[in-house]
């Protein structure tokens, strides 16, 4: 018998001042059996930095047709297609021919390697921005996954907070490639 997915529900909310975007959300989040807390608090992270009316969580690694998140238009173009990890170079230009904007969120103290090996092969992807987020920083954001969380994200000045009950952390993310670079 296959394993289930794992529901998590968050209500978020989020403060963007650089966006000016102030919203609550209300997030249930199938964690698959294969994914990990530190992974889906990564997604979690990518919902609050591009939360807007129309964008959702994919099927992702349940799907390969499907990223993380995407957010579509009303003619059901994909404006945003964001993918969590280390995809390989095919997915990524795959997607990058779908969708106006394709992001990465890579995490893990492997990054650097996973990104030497895919800098050149993924050059031409004008479309596709890299980021990366610290493993320290990743590791203590894992922390805060519970089934039911209450999570504030504050955004300013391009520094990013996400705080739940008394824990705090704060995310600085890396570029590893601009869109357009």
């Amino acid at each position: 018998m296959a394993l289930k997915s794992i529901i998590y529900k968050a209500d978020l909310n989020i403060s963007d001042m650089d966006r000016g975007y102030y919203a609550d959300h209300s997030l249930t989040i199938a964690r698959h059996p294969s994914e990990t807390d530190e992974r889906m608090m990564i997604r979690v992270l990518a919902f609050a930095i591009h939360a807007a009316e129309r964008l959702e969580f994919g099927k992702g690694i349940s799907d390969t047709e499907e990223p993380d998140l995407w957010e579509k238009d009303y003619t059901d173009a994909i404006q945003l297609w964001v993918e969590v990890g280390q995809p390989d170079d095919r997915r990524l230009l795959k997607a990058c021919g779908r969708a106006g904007q394709v992001l990465v969120y890579c995490y893990s103290n492997t990054c650097d390697i996973w990104w030497k090996q895919m800098n050149s092969r993924l050059e031409r992807a004008k479309n596709l921005r890299v980021m990366q987020v610290p493993a320290q920083q990743s590791q203590a954001l894992e922390k805060l996954a519970q089934r039911n969380m209450q999570l504030q994200c504050t955004i300013q000045d391009g520094q990013i907070w996400i705080s739940s009950g008394d824990a705090q952390v704060q995310i600085d993310l890396e570029t590893l490639k601009a869109a357009g670079g």
